[in-house]
């Protein structure tokens, strides 16, 4: 299983990237992999304001349906519009061309909350 040193992860399975100002979202390759083949992800708007928790995105996949949920307080900045026609990228690239969102952080950005790589790795294993 890929687990990328230079992002943080939730125990939900969402990692998050910090990226010129903004901290970039997507899902892990443990999740993608039990999701099986993604066929729809509904993205939220821009503009719109998010709380650790909240939900953020819905991935239809074969096998189920699942929620992402946003890893810090603030607003989202960008959407990874190819998802729309692309949703196989959330599979083949989940870490890269697979992102689903840029939020803009409220404040200061606590990301030392969430998982660094070994603990995320620790509760996959």
């Amino acid at each position: 299983m890929n687990v990328p040193e230079d992002r943080r992860y939730t125990e939900d399975h969402e990692w998050a990237l910090p990226r010129d100002g903004a901290v970039r979202v997507g899902i892990t390759d443990y999740a993608q992999d039990a999701l099986g083949d993604v066929v729809f992800v509904d993205l939220p708007d821009t503009g719109k304001s998010v709380a650790t928790g909240d939900m953020l995105a819905e991935i239809e996949s074969t096998k189920s349906v699942a929620e992402v949920y946003a890893p810090i307080d603030g607003t989202v900045s960008k959407v990874n519009e190819r998802l729309t026609d692309e949703p196989e990228l959330v599979n083949d690239s989940p870490y890269a061309e697979g992102w689903f969102v840029e939020i803009t952080p409220d404040g200061e950005s606590d990301l030392d909350a969430l998982l660094d790589a070994e603990g995320y790795r620790a509760i996959t294993e």
